[in-house]
């Protein structure tokens, strides 16, 4: 729970222009979201709630500013020939409660972390692993049932933090001083460092602003905040994207979902054709003219092109179909559809209804979405409630470049919308092939049959955006959206 002081501290914050700046050399930094949602003791995060996490507790591996994975509670590893069992050796040092960080209690600490995402698609993704054992001294080992290449990139994600009783195990600690929330580095010895007694001449530290998209930009235009992370598609059209924000707006390159949801197949949306129909429809490109995003590319394919080992057999839908021939195929098969099954006045627009987040941008693309859905005689509305809607905007970062992860995403056991049992048993399938080729292979069939269901209309690859200021080290950007604070607080030689 997070304590009611605290929550009362940061709205305030949020309300305010800022609060309170001073050239004192601290780094100042806005986290876009709310308190419930970043400052949260739950598994299940948010990506500025990812970001602090990341900064207060560690797990075995952890996340550069490359997006590579770096040693920290764990100082070496090693990774067996068939690439079914990984032993990492920790580090000299104690829990928070100052008890020895054991192989047995670190052991107990990834078990919990892993057990608590169950239910989750990265508990999904971490269903490899078959056992993790404690070893001697300070060694455990994580056996799996089949090769994942990606664990490591999965052991680094701050939801698999090893959190014990007594305090934080990250590099950094954080609390509320003088008014205000502050991140500050542990000593060397406590982040597994040799022993440095100037080492506070090379670190700043970092306070801390949650609040919305607006008051965000507001400091950082005000200086009043150095970066701001966690910006979207929706925040996107509020953010100067002139030549004025040059060497300031940064754009990650992702991998990840953008696209809808089919959430029901009551009605139209139970039939594939016309589903089918729905996304031949659209008119990805156009659709996001308006935001002038150099680089982005849309895609008619539930797993990103582009992946690493990519076999190559799974294409782009309607490649060299004009977009007018589309839609007519759209018209009709919703009209035949209507004609046989619609009991009601088939005059009158078809109405669905589409759930996305409360922001500007976002606003925007549902009016351009429902103007190109009106060519087809859909009626599109925006829904209150996602529970209630037709269809829901999916706007994810992918975690590993990998296709398991998006085939994840729809597995029929997260009951987050319409599914395909036979995808989930095809992925199941690919899991336990060992040759990685023919996983590929198997995982690309997976995809196809996935694309051919219609359960989910891609447009393209997610947006985020960070403000960062010249003066800032320690900021690259990366496929996954994840920008460490530690690193940013680091005082170049």
């Amino acid at each position: 729970m997070i304590p009611r002081r605290l929550l009362a501290l940061l709205s305030a914050c949020a309300a305010l222009s800022a609060c309170g700046s001073s050239d004192d050399g601290a780094l100042d930094v806005a986290l876009i979201g709310t308190p419930e949602s970043i400052l949260t003791s739950s598994q299940r995060l948010s990506s500025p709630a990812q970001h602090l996490r990341a900064a207060t507790q560690s797990g075995l591996v952890a996340l550069d500013p490359q997006g590579e994975v770096v040693p920290a509670l764990a100082e070496r590893w090693i990774v067996t020939d068939d690439g079914r069992s990984f032993i990492f050796r920790l580090r000299d040092g104690t829990w928070p409660d100052g008890s020895e960080m054991t192989a047995a209690s670190a052991r107990d600490a990834l078990v919990d972390a892993i057990e608590g995402l169950e239910g989750t698609s990265l508990g999904l993704d971490l269903e490899p692993i078959e056992e993790v054992r404690a070893m001697a001294g300070r060694v455990i080992e994580l056996r799996l049932s089949t090769p994942e290449p990606y664990l490591l990139q999965l052991l680094a994600q701050p939801e698999l933090a090893l959190r014990q009783p007594g305090g934080q195990t990250g590099p950094m600690m954080l609390s509320e001083e003088e008014g205000s929330l502050t991140l500050t580095f542990r000593p060397p010895l406590e982040r597994g460092l040799p022993e440095d007694e100037d080492w506070e001449e090379g670190v700043r530290e970092i306070r801390l602003h949650v609040t919305s998209a607006p008051n965000a930009i507001a400091l950082f235009e005000t200086g009043d905040a150095d970066v701001v992370i966690g910006g979207t598609l929706g925040t996107y059209t509020i953010v100067e994207t002139g030549p004025l924000s040059s060497g300031t707006l940064r754009l990650d390159t992702l991998f990840g979902l953008f696209g809808l949801q089919v959430m029901t197949d009551e009605g139209l949306l139970s039939n594939s054709g016309v589903r089918e129909g729905l996304a031949m429809a659209i008119d990805r490109s156009a659709l996001m003219a308006r935001y002038n995003i150099s680089g982005w590319v849309a895609t008619t394919r539930p797993v990103s092109p582009g992946l690493p080992g990519d076999p190559g057999y799974v294409l782009e839908r309607w490649a060299d179909v004009p977009i007018e021939e589309r839609r007519a195929e759209a018209a009709t098969r919703i009209s035949d559809w209507r004609e046989q099954f619609d009991e009601g006045d088939i005059s009158q627009p078809v109405r669905l209804s589409v759930a996305l987040p409360d922001a500007p941008g976002w606003t925007l693309f549902y009016r351009d979405l429902a103007a190109q859905f009106a060519e087809i005689g859909i009626e599109l509305e925006r829904a209150q409630d996602a529970e209630d809607a037709n269809l829901l905007l999916i706007d994810r970062v992918a975690r590993y470049p990998a296709a398991r992860w998006f085939l994840n995403q729809f597995d029929c056991s997260l009951r987050r919308g319409l599914c395909e049992e036979d995808v989930d048993f095809l992925v199941d399938e690919a899991l336990a092939e060992t040759n990685l080729a023919t996983r590929a292979r198997m995982l690309a069939e997976a995809e196809a049959n996935l694309t051919l269901s219609n359960v989910y209309i891609p447009f393209g690859a997610p947006l985020r955006w960070s403000l960062v200021r010249g003066s800032v080290d320690g900021y690259l950007p990366n496929p996954y959206a994840f920008h460490p604070l530690p690193d940013m607080a680091l005082i170049p030689n």
